[in-house]
C-alpha cells in the first residue's frame, strides 16, 4: 500500500460556504403546514422512485405502490406490448381502488364495486349496462401517471408537464447506469415505519458525523488513523441533487461473518463483471428523498416517503444480478442484508428522539457544520421550492 492511498484530506468549509453558514429554522420539521406545503412543492413536482423493471418481468405483471404524501394508489403495469404504464389504482366509475394485492399477474383489472373491467392499457374493456351510460369508453381510461426507466430503477411524476427523467438527474443518470441496479434481476428488502419527519429521517443517512457515536462497532471499518472518523473524500452538488464519495479504508477490519460473505460473494460478482464500476463508492443523493450507494457487491437503496409531518416510511434494497447461485452465495447476501438492518436498527432511536426534541418547540433554529453539508443543501432546495411553491400560489 503506497503513501498517496493512506491520505485522506477533509473536505473544508471553503468548499461548501455557498450553502450558507445560517442556522436552519426548526419548524419544518414538524410543522403540519408546512409539510401539506411540501406534498405539492416538492413532491408533487419531482420524479420519485417507486420500483424497479425486475418486479414486472412479464406482459400482466403489476405492483401497487402507495404514495402516502400525494395520498395517491398506483398501479404500475406491463401491457401486453412490453410497455410499462403507471395509473392512479382508482376506477373511473365511482373512484373505488382496483388492486389490494401488492403485486401479481392480470391480462385484466376489474373495479369490485360495479366491475368495470380495465386492459393493461389502461382502457375501459367492458362495464355492466354500460350502455345506460350517457359515455364514451375511450373517455373512460384509467387516469395515467407519467412514469420513466433510469438504471433498472422506476420513477413517477404526479404534478403536470414532468421533466424528461435523463435531464432533471443531469450527469448522475449516466453514472448509475454502470452499477449493478442498472441490471439487477432480484433484490433483498426491508421496510419500517418511524416517528420522524422525512427530512430528519433521509439527514441521518447524509452525514458521518454522527458515525462515531451511533456505530462505533458497525462502522468501525469505515474508520482508520488517516480518517479516525470515517468521513467522505468528497461532496458535489448537481441540481437540487447531491453526492458523496465514500473514502476507502486501505486495511478494512470488518466482522469475521461478513469477511466470509463477502468472500463468497466476489467470484459470481467478477465473472458477472460487476467489479469494475468506476462509481461503487459514490453515494447518490437524488431529490427528494432516494439515496443509493453503488458498491459492487450489496448495491445499497434507501427511499425515505413522507406520511405526515411526523412519521415515515421506508424501505431498503440490495439489488442483486441473478438469482443465489448457490448456497454459499445466498449466505453472503443474507449477511449483507441481515448487517444492513442492524445498522439501520442503531439509527432509529436518535432519530425519533430528535424529532421528539423538535417537536416540543424547544428549539426555533438547528445548527448544522461542514460535514453535514448535504443536510444543509436538502434543506436549502427545500426551502426554495416552497417559496416558490408559496409565490405563484400569491400570484393566481
Amino acid at each position: 500500500m503506497n503513501v498517496e492511498q493512506l491520505k485522506f484530506t477533509p473536505i473544508s468549509r471553503d468548499s461548501v460556504k455557498f450553502l450558507g453558514t445560517r442556522p436552519i429554522p426548526a419548524k419544518p420539521y414538524y410543522d403540519p403546514e408546512w409539510f401539506e406545503l411540501e406534498r405539492e412543492a416538492i413532491f408533487r413536482r419531482s420524479w420519485q422512485c417507486i420500483g424497479h423493471v425486475c418486479e414486472l418481468p412479464d406482459s400482466g405483471s403489476f405492483i401497487r405502490r402507495e404514495l402516502e404524501v400525494l395520498r395517491a394508489s398506483l398501479l404500475i403495469v406491463r401491457s401486453k406490448d412490453g410497455t410499462l404504464r403507471a395509473f392512479h389504482n382508482v376506477c373511473t366509475h365511482r373512484g373505488t381502488q382496483l388492486v389490494e394485492e401488492a403485486q401479481g399477474k392480470r391480462s385484466r383489472f376489474s373495479c369490485p364495486y360495479h366491475m368495470w373491467t380495465f386492459g393493461s392499457d389502461g382502457e375501459l374493456v367492458s362495464a355492466p349496462d354500460f350502455e345506460q351510460f350517457n359515455l364514451d369508453k375511450e373517455d373512460c381510461a384509467l387516469k395515467q401517471v407519467a412514469i420513466d426507466i433510469c438504471a433498472g430503477l422506476i420513477f413517477v411524476y404526479l404534478g403536470d408537464d414532468p421533466p424528461p427523467l435523463r435531464d432533471w438527474l443531469g450527469p448522475l443518470a449516466e453514472q448509475m447506469e454502470t452499477l449493478p441496479v442498472a441490471r439487477a434481476t432480484t433484490f433483498s428488502e426491508y421496510s419500517y415505519e418511524i416517528d420522524a419527519n422525512w427530512k430528519l429521517t433521509y439527514d441521518n443517512f447524509q452525514e458521518n458525523y454522527h458515525l462515531r457515536f451511533i456505530h462505533p462497532r458497525s462502522g468501525q471499518s469505515a474508520c482508520a488513523p488517516d480518517n479516525p472518523f470515517g468521513y467522505p473524500k468528497e461532496f458535489d452538488f448537481i441540481g437540487p441533487h447531491r453526492t458523496q464519495t465514500i473514502w476507502t479504508n486501505p486495511n478494512p477490519d470488518p466482522a469475521p461473518f461478513l469477511s466470509t460473505a463477502f468472500a463468497r460473494l466476489v467470484p459470481n460478482a467478477a465473472e458477472k463483471g460487476l467489479l469494475d464500476t468506476p462509481y461503487g463508492r459514490k453515494y447518490f443523493a437524488l431529490f427528494p428523498s432516494f439515496f443509493m450507494l453503488g458498491t459492487p457487491l450489496q448495491n445499497f437503496v434507501h427511499i425515505v416517503y413522507p406520511i405526515s409531518a411526523e412519521k415515515s416510511r421506508g424501505v431498503i434494497r440490495l439489488y442483486w444480478v441473478d438469482d443465489d447461485a448457490n448456497a454459499s452465495e445466498r449466505f453472503g447476501r443474507e449477511a449483507l442484508m441481515v448487517t444492513a438492518r442492524d445498522v439501520h436498527s442503531e439509527d432509529v432511536h436518535v432519530i425519533e428522539a430528535g424529532q421528539r426534541g423538535l417537536s416540543s418547540g424547544a428549539l426555533t433554529h438547528i445548527h448544522m457544520q461542514t460535514q453535514e453539508a448535504l443536510c444543509r443543501h436538502l434543506f436549502n432546495i427545500v426551502e426554495e421550492m416552497v417559496e416558490t411553491y408559496r409565490n405563484e400560489a400569491k400570484d393566481t
